[in-house]
């Protein structure tokens, strides 16, 4: 009896013939081919994925003047505008250890001759800046342009034309249109267009600057096809693809700087642009100094806000690259009018001074016309910058804190001071990633954006209008940063307020933080910490530091710190001497503090300071390096 006769249902038979079969195989073909397509197309030449291992090699030793802080802008581009910034940064006390001289400072794209109606002398304008301890960065890219938007050469066909009669460019010359203008790429791979670029640059090299802004031209290497652009270009070698260029863009950059000057950086991409190069625009070693962007002055991802920035670096730090960062506030745009509520704008508009030396100077709060910036994203921006490897001050909008609010001035000062107070423990971390180890910054997964600045700090980011701020702690004790008499013991998740000053940032217990303080504003010390180095102790359970000492870089010497607690509390250093001052987190005074077997004498040797809840022990010299303190 059938199916049909049993009442069943009639089940459709697939064909199974040779018109069938020949189906399934050309919809394999297609399928396959059209896979093909995409990765020879797309994934391989634009990613370089997945045969690009070699791209996560060994970062560069980053130099520690590049972890101090850096400061640009891009509304005038003169040396009048970097002279005056300069100097006001310096009256008012905010440090700045690096200058960053973005587009356009030459005559034309990429020319590397200095356009001497922005600024004048030039030599004379960089020796200037490096006579006064400032380091100089120049934005570049690998563009020769037969036209340059904003140069004071804005036509330069003798230019171009001389690169690509000589075979310097690649594609044969073909004019691409960039956001400056319109030009061709630099050959990399032909030795003689190299010469000759490299030529062009000994002069400013010869003037000793620092490092190169290497700005994202390399993406848009291609070739066009009906107007499609095709992530293959031809050169000097043969056929190269999108991410080869973009590799060595940043490989050849980077060491012929350094053949130049053995402290040279290149600052460069990260990753900020997921959707387009999920693999990160830098090869690992060649990457000594990140950035992400372009960012806008507000809060939200959706706007490339703060948010976006958040997300790009916690990503980056997760490909493992070191030291990154992005433009404190903001690189351009406007803040949104929801981006500062009626509340804070009061709680700007009644700041009071709260540090020692704020506010005692000749300014112009609020005489910027038509400001871009709202003034709690400068300020929550660069709170969270001190805790990044690379402290970006600049872009556009006001960059001249003295013409801000009297809120801006004294915060952002107080967290560029606290960044580069924290440069020797960064440097220390930067040396242990280029020998291998784990990433400065260290994203966790639980808490939205939370992540781990080294061993140490646990940062959550605020990214929105709100003083209140949920924290999760992991495993352990903690202890708030700003207020280190408020433990909590994790795992443990907690909503608590900000103020504007203060920041969600929690010290580990057992945690030992190697310091360079010489000012007062961050409370760990004074003008005379300055020429002692600083040691933060969270006694509670065991520790060890090894602090690679900025100083001596680029071979640098080590000092280990070790941490016993108990009722005597044992500390020991081992390594190079140095000056040294110890801040012990302590509820109170000790009964003795013995060093090297020698009691040493309280108001001379340490001081219990209670407002702070900080044991002070001041060190010039030291046989062992051995400290016993008993507490009562």
């Amino acid at each position: 009896m059938s199916a049909h006769e049993a009442g069943g249902s009639t089940a459709t038979r697939v064909p199974r013939g040779p018109f069938a079969r020949r189906g399934r195989i050309l919809a394999a073909s297609f399928g396959v081919a059209l896979l093909l397509l995409i990765y020879f197309g797309w994934v391989w030449p634009f990613w370089g994925m997945p045969f690009n291992a070699s791209r996560y090699g060994r970062v560069p030793l980053t130099p520690p003047w590049a972890l101090e802080c850096w400061l640009w802008e891009d509304d005038r581009n003169t040396a009048a505008a970097v002279q005056e910034l300069l100097d006001g940064y310096a009256r008012h006390d905010v440090p700045v250890r690096t200058i960053l001289i973005d587009s356009p400072w030459s005559e034309r794209y990429n020319d590397f001759k200095v356009d001497e109606t922005r600024y004048p002398e030039p030599e004379k304008f960089f020796r200037g800046l490096q006579d006064r301890g400032y380091r100089v960065v120049l934005w570049m890219t690998s563009m020769v342009d037969r036209d340059s938007k904003d140069t004071r050469v804005r036509h330069s066909p003798e230019f171009f034309a001389t690169a690509r009669d000589a075979g310097y460019l690649a594609g044969g010359g073909e004019l691409v249109r960039w956001w400056k203008g319109a030009g061709g790429f630099l050959d990399y791979t032909n030795p003689e267009a190299v010469r000759w670029w490299q030529g062009l640059q000994r002069q400013v090299l010869d003037w000793g600057i620092d490092g190169w802004k290497l700005d994202g031209t390399d993406t848009l290497f291609s070739t066009r096809r009906a107007g499609i652009p095709i992530p293959y270009n031809r050169t000097h070698a043969g056929w190269l693809t999108t991410r080869q260029y973009i590799d060595l863009y940043a490989r050849v950059e980077l060491q012929h700087g350094l053949s130049r000057n053995p402290e040279f950086v290149t600052l460069i991409r990260a990753k900020d642009r997921p959707w387009t190069h999920p693999e990160g625009f830098a090869p690992l070693d060649a990457a000594p100094v990140t950035w992400v962007g372009d960012n806008r002055h507000t809060w939200r991802y959706a706007d490339r806000g703060l948010e976006a920035a958040l997300t790009d670096i916690l990503a980056s730090a997760e490909l493992g690259y070191c030291v990154i960062g992005s433009d404190v506030a903001g690189y351009h745009g406007r803040s949104n009018p929801e981006d500062i509520s009626s509340t804070t704008a009061a709680q700007v508009a009644a700041w009071k001074p709260k540090t020692p030396e704020a506010g005692t100077q000749a300014t112009e709060f609020g005489a910027a016309p038509d400001d871009a910036i709202a003034p709690n994203i400068y300020i929550r921006w660069a709170e969270f910058s001190a805790f990044c490897g690379l402290f970006l001050n600049g872009g556009h909008g006001e960059r001249r804190l003295w013409r801000r609010t009297p809120a801006e001035l004294e915060i952002v000062r107080k967290f560029s001071w606290l960044h580069t107070e924290l440069v020797p423990y960064l440097y220390s971390h930067v040396v242990t990633r280029h020998r291998g180890g784990s990433p400065l910054m260290r994203p966790l997964r639980d808490g939205r954006f939370h992540y781990l600045l080294g061993d140490d700090f646990l940062v959550a980011p605020i990214h929105e209008d709100k003083l209140a701020r949920t924290v999760t702690l992991p495993a352990g004790n903690w202890r708030y940063f700003f207020r280190p008499q408020a433990r909590v013991t994790g795992p443990a998740t907690l909503t608590r307020e900000f103020p504007l000053d203060e920041y969600p940032v929690y010290l580990r217990e057992g945690a030992i933080v190697p310091l360079n303080v010489s000012r007062p504003y961050t409370g760990l010390g004074d003008r005379d910490s300055q020429g002692f180095r600083t040691w933060l102790l969270e006694p509670g359970r065991s520790g060890r530091f090894t602090l690679w000492h900025p100083e001596s870089h680029p071979a640098p010497a080590s000092t280990t710190v070790e941490m016993e607690p108990g009722p005597t509390l044992r500390i020991t250093f081992t390594g190079k001497h140095e000056p040294h001052l110890l801040r012990v987190r302590a509820d109170s005074a000790p009964r003795q503090v013995v060093r090297d077997g020698q009691v040493l004498e309280e108001g001379r040797d340490w001081r219990f300071d209670s407002a702070a809840g900080a044991l002070v022990i001041r060190t010039t010299d030291y046989t062992r390096g051995e400290y016993a303190i008993v507490w009562r």
